[in-house]
Formats: C-alpha cells, structure tokens, sequence
C-alpha cells in the first residue's frame, strides 16, 4: 500500500464534506456518495462506484492491478465533529487479495480499510482498520510517528466470510487514548475530522474488492 496517511490527507484538503447538519444526541448517518476520491498528479482511475441493495446505498471497490492506490474520504463539518462517541459502519469483503497482511513488509494491502482521523495543530493521528486477507485478527502494526502524522494499524478482519455484510462499532474516545495516550482515560481528545476508506491490491499486485455502508456517528 502505497497511498498511506499522506494520500488521506491530501483528501482531506480537497475532498467532500458530509451535509453540515448539527449534531444532536442520536445517530448521524452520513452517505457514502458524499465521500470523494484523493486528487493528485497521476490521475488515478476511480476503481469505486456507489451501488444500492434496495433503497440502501453502499459504495463497492474494485481494485485491480496496476491501478493506483485510490483513497476516499468524507470531511466532517464543524457541527458533526464533537462528542462523537461511537462510529458505526457495515463492510463486506468481497475478493481477498493473495497473500495480503498488513503487518508483513510488502504485503500491506486490505481488501477494505476504513481510516478515523483527527486533527491536532498541523499533526493528523489516525487509526486505521482494516479487513486483512491473511494477517492476524487483533494484531496492532504499521505503527508511524513524525512531527506531521500518527497512524496505527489493527486488524479488525481476517479471511472469510466472503460477500456478507458485518456490522462494527468504535469507540473513537477510547481508542485514541489507547493508541495515542498511552491509555489515559483523562486525556484530552481532539474532534474526529474525516472518515477515509481504501481498498488496494498494489504490494501484493492482486485484485481485491469490497464493499462499505451505513456510516454512523452516535453522540
């Protein structure tokens, strides 16, 4: 995987934002066809396209080599970026890549990834989780620290099932603590900012192809 936090960020600076609506306690359900792709140089092609099962969209990825690496992502305004206290989605994976383990050098692609990311002056921390092909569930890798950028790697899935949807729930709170506070529970927590999603095959020049729905913030 070649795109990495630079390639969300750059989304982040010139891709969409989800519908600036307040937030009030609830959920907050953000569509996938408000995400947009990362723009850069090369002209990536868009291997990701919004489909719908009944009246639900859902946004599919399709990648296959030697496209490059293509990151989406949606901005959170303002009104939707405090007190978040759990993010929710539904992904499928639908074609694993061979051999693919985020926590093996050369092998770090994910058939589905979803990045939570915050904001703290000019540094972005993010966490990303990923749905791996072969790796180790629960395994916690690719750990990155620079005066610009802080991302961890878990491994949320591994290997089948194959083309049924899963439900997920993060605390963003706690997991930020745990990755980037060394757990303190009193630490301050800056707002969620973005929601990212990628799907590649590039290190392991594999297809793979999944899919991403309902986006959920609760507050």
């Amino acid at each position: 995987m070649s795109a990495g936090l630079a390639a969300v960020a750059l989304a982040l600076a010139l891709g969409g934002a989800a519908d600036d609506a307040p937030a009030v306690p609830g959920e907050t359900h953000l569509d996938v066809r408000a995400f947009r792709v990362e723009k850069s140089q090369s002209g990536p092609v868009t291997y990701y396209e919004v489909a719908f099962e009944g009246d639900e969209p859902y946004l599919h990825a399709a990648y296959r080599p030697p496209l490059d690496t293509v990151t989406m992502s949606v901005r959170l305004p303002d009104a939707l970026r405090r007190g978040v206290k759990k993010v929710r989605w539904r992904w499928r994976a639908v074609t694993l890549q061979e051999g693919g383990d985020e926590c093996r050098d050369g092998k770090t692609d994910s058939a589905a990834a979803v990045y939570l990311l915050w904001k703290r002056g000019l540094r972005y921390h993010a966490l990303k989780y990923v749905w791996s092909a072969v790796g180790t569930k629960g395994a916690v890798c690719a750990k990155k620290r620079n005066p610009l950028t802080a991302q961890d790697t878990t491994i949320l899935r591994s290997g089948p099932p194959l083309d049924d949807w899963v439900d997920e729930e993060i605390d963003p709170t706690a997991e930020y603590r745990a990755h980037f506070r060394g757990g303190d529970p009193a630490a301050d927590v800056p707002d969620l900012v973005a929601i990212a999603v990628m799907t590649d095959g590039d290190d392991t020049r594999s297809p793979s192809a999944a899919d991403y729905a309902a986006f959920t913030l609760v507050y």
